[in-house]
């Protein structure tokens, strides 16, 4: 790979620079905690990872975090997993995503949209009112530290305020979109055991009605430790017998009571794919989440109270909490609820122009989309007010950077940010005061030891790699749970690398600090930003007595594209008529959810296997992507490696066919 210096797209100017809020961050650490106050990014970056104990202590006081109790010191144990932060500490997530009300109650904190016409702002005195009502009922309905409470909510401020009052009371949050089937939720929320659950009776997407009331009476039936559940009415239903109205449940004028709990206390659960089974159930803490989202929102994000944060998201998706954590800076948080791509491709577009959003955030997919559709949203929208557009869910290509620099403004930073839903952060991506260059993340976060390593563990220097962080982030999750005794939770990133995260993606470190990213090391289905479980959609089509055995694969491509196809070995005497097509197709989407239909189904001879049984899906997806099978597989690890051939075969002829 090259290491020549290309022309950066895009530099910000020496205002700029002097005004973000990173460069005062620089200047106050300098003179209070011994950060160098020359050097730039690449010098307080080095600073915030050979120091970990100083940089977040200035990044605690810098954000005036409220400890209740103070802390003994920052870092207890540094060692991975397990690593202690802020021992003794004690102080609650949802009292500073609050602060604002107290000076500046009657400015908008949400600013909600959906499929409707219109706008409609709710205050920030409004917002801590309703989570102070909800808390004191929360807390009347015997919710105490610890116990889990469940949201099946779209974008909604109900869901804001839900997601606050249940952090009030030192609950533990979680949350799916309206959109997952039963099946999807209750693998998710079964394995936490939640006590109050908030539902709505339906949702408007793309235009239609979407009635949920019948996958909600199943969620009841199969959640047997709740105690109570908050209907919703978005389609203006009557409630159901033995559910709690929201609004009787909102309308009190209380200042909210926040529990103070240790600085590792339970924030909400966040929920991995489910690959080989089972989601994982990701706890992340309420002072880990608040400490680590100050950091990326007030320095990386650059936002402050006279900004409005639009990311186009879904509450079953980690962009969803870091979209509320805005409310830590102060800062004026849309939520959009409905379709992006209703009434047309351009609609997140029409939203950032309505809101005057400062920063949008969106998906690479959605920003590929718009570019195949030829739309110009600098000439159809004012989009004056966008300083910044961030993409995420898979790396932005080139062509990506390139269209959003013609078509939005060409004095637009562009943001293409990387992490994961196990840290609900990024590891690498914004950073104001730097160049942003074709198809690159600006540079590593602050405070995370970000590198790229071979095999042996030597890191590496523009040439590929895996990503690891060799050092410990306060969001890292505090455990999984049902993982008793940690094995779990060490498995899934310390396995390859002890003490070391790996997090399961192919990265380029240059020589300039950028970073690159190549796509997922694992066989996790990413599609839109969402990440799916192929176990998911393995138990949901093999429910069909035609389906054999199937497979799937996510393939991130060359151009940008993801391509994701569903193999299937059909029952003797089945055939893959458009009638087994369509069954296979609806079957995904009523049990899973549109997301997760495939974008082909190709029949196969056979599926294959590890010699224990297990389907290979690694190694599928590198020789679909033209790894040669030498080099994609172990030979000896395979119960039947002709059948390899097939998705060797289909690779060439996909080739022949982009040429």
């Amino acid at each position: 790979m090259s290491t020549a210096t290309p022309q950066p797209l895009w530099q910000p100017d020496p205002h700029r620079i002097a005004e973000a809020r990173i460069t005062a961050f620089q200047t106050w650490a300098a003179q209070h905690h011994g950060a160098p106050a020359d050097g730039g990014y690449p010098a307080l970056h080095h600073w915030s990872v050979t120091d970990l104990e100083a940089f977040w202590k200035a990044v605690t006081e810098f954000f005036d975090v409220r400890f209740a109790t103070p802390y003994a010191r920052v870092l207890g144990d540094r060692a991975m997993p397990g690593a202690q932060w802020f021992p003794g500490a004690t102080l609650n997530y949802a009292e500073h995503a609050l602060r604002a009300a107290e000076t500046r109650p009657d400015d908008t904190a949400l600013l909600c949209v959906d499929e409707a016409p219109g706008l409609r702002p709710v205050t920030w005195g409004e917002l801590r009112r309703q989570v102070g009502s909800l808390a004191a009922e929360l807390r009347a309905l015997g919710v105490r530290p610890g116990d889990r409470v469940c949201g099946y909510l779209p974008n909604i401020p109900q869901a804001v305020v839900a997601l606050l009052a249940t952090a009030a009371v030192g609950g533990t949050w979680t949350s799916c979109a309206p959109d997952f089937g039963a099946r999807s939720v209750l693998d998710r929320f079964q394995q936490v055991e939640p006590v109050v659950m908030f539902t709505v009776d339906g949702y408007h997407y793309g235009g239609k009605e979407h009635d949920r009331r019948d996958t909600v009476a199943e969620l009841r039936r199969d959640l047997p430790t709740l105690r109570a559940v908050v209907h919703i009415p978005l389609l203006g239903t009557e409630a159901p017998e033995g559910t709690l109205e929201w609004s009787a449940l909102t309308r009190a004028d209380l200042d909210p009571v926040f529990e103070q709990v240790p600085f590792d206390h339970p924030l909400w659960v966040l929920y991995s794919s489910g690959t080989t089974g089972l989601p994982k159930a990701i706890v992340q803490s309420q002072g880990g989440i608040l400490v680590e989202h100050l950091k990326q929102l007030g320095l990386h994000c650059d936002l402050g109270p006279e900004d409005r944060l639009y990311w186009y998201t879904s509450t079953g998706w980690m962009m969803w909490n870091f979209l509320v954590s805005g409310l830590l800076t102060g800062t004026t948080v849309v939520l959009h609820d409905g379709s992006p791509g209703h009434p047309d491709i351009t609609a997140q577009w029409r939203v950032a122009e309505a809101t005057r959003a400062t920063l949008y955030g969106t998906s690479a997919a959605y920003v590929m989309a718009c570019r195949k559709a030829d739309a110009h949203p600098g000439r159809d929208y004012d989009l004056s007010s966008v300083r910044c557009v961030a993409t995420t869910g898979s790396p932005l290509p080139p062509d990506g950077f390139r269209w959003l620099h013609d078509e939005v403004h060409d004095d637009l930073w562009i943001a293409s940010v990387s992490g994961g839903t196990d840290v609900c952060s990024c590891f690498a991506g914004a950073v104001p005061t730097l160049p942003v260059h074709i198809g690159e993340l600006q540079a590593a976060c602050l405070g995370t030891d970000l590198q790229s390593w071979d095999p042996n563990g030597h890191p590496l220097i523009d040439e590929v790699g895996e990503l690891v962080v060799i050092n410990p982030m306060p969001s890292m999750p505090i455990r999984f749970w049902n993982d008793p005794d940690g094995s779990r939770y060490h498995d899934s990133y310390f396995d390859t690398y002890p003490g070391v995260w790996r997090h399961g993606d192919w990265i380029t470190l240059t020589s300039r600090g950028s970073v690159i990213i190549h796509g997922r090391s694992d066989s996790t289905l990413n599609r839109q930003g969402v990440r799916m479980g192929s176990a998911d959609i393995y138990e949901a089509v093999e429910r069909l007595p035609e389906i054999k055995e199937s497979l799937v694969i996510g393939v991130e491509q060359a151009d940008g594209g993801y391509w994701m196809p569903l193999f299937v070995h059909l029952a003797p005497g089945a055939r893959l008529d458009d009638a087994l097509l369509d069954r296979i197709k609806r079957t995904i989407r009523e049990q899973l959810s549109p997301r997760h239909v495939p974008d082909e189904v190709i029949e196969v001879p056979a599926i294959p296997h590890t010699l224990t049984g297990k389907r290979i899906e690694v190694p599928v997806k590198r020789l679909l992507q033209g790894t040669p099978l030498e080099k994609a597989v172990n030979p000896g690890s395979i119960d039947n490696l002709d059948l390899l051939h097939f998705y060797e075969e289909l690779a060439r002829e996909r080739g022949r066919e982009r040429r």
